[in-house]
């Protein structure tokens, strides 16, 4: 796949994201969607599953960076991106972080959990010996109105 610039690059595999985030809205999860792209291929994608897994680490990053590292065979994920619809939470940087994720790209801003600039920037934190290259608000518009219409529904 070819792609003129690195936004439309950007916007494709988030609408990929958005998919997942959509899956997991229709599940009565929180809209949240990933997926990591190696190699220009999604090697794994999937969404929040907290209310049906019963666990509060299943996150959408998390899901996605364990299938991602089984699916290359390296918990190392330098060279891949990951996509989310959301800003990471703490325990989704610190993931990414361990993981090594070269790049994240994430849609919607959180200002109540995010960490990766809105509340803190665990992503970029110096003293941390891995710092991903890391691009925010793409579709951000799309994913952050995913987000409201779900709360608003659920406030009904």
């Amino acid at each position: 796949m070819t792609f003129a610039t690195r936004g439309e690059e950007d916007a494709f595999w988030m609408a990929e994201a958005l998919v997942e985030a959509e899956r997991a809205g229709k599940a009565g999860e929180v809209p949240v969607g990933a997926v990591i792209v190696h190699n220009g291929a999604i090697v794994s994608r999937g969404c929040n599953a907290m209310v049906a897994g019963k666990d509060a680490t299943q996150h959408a990053e998390m899901r996605v960076i364990k299938a991602a590292a089984y699916a290359v065979g390296d918990t190392r994920l330098t060279t891949a991106t990951l996509y989310v619809t959301l800003e990471p939470c703490a325990m989704c940087a610190g993931a990414i972080v361990l993981a090594r994720v070269g790049r994240v790209v994430f849609g919607a801003w959180d200002d109540k959990a995010g960490m990766a600039g809105s509340v803190g920037d665990l992503l970029r934190h110096p003293r941390l010996n891995h710092r991903p290259e890391v691009q925010g608000g793409v579709l951000g518009e799309e994913c952050g109105t995913l987000l409201t219409e779900f709360f608003k529904a659920r406030r009904q």
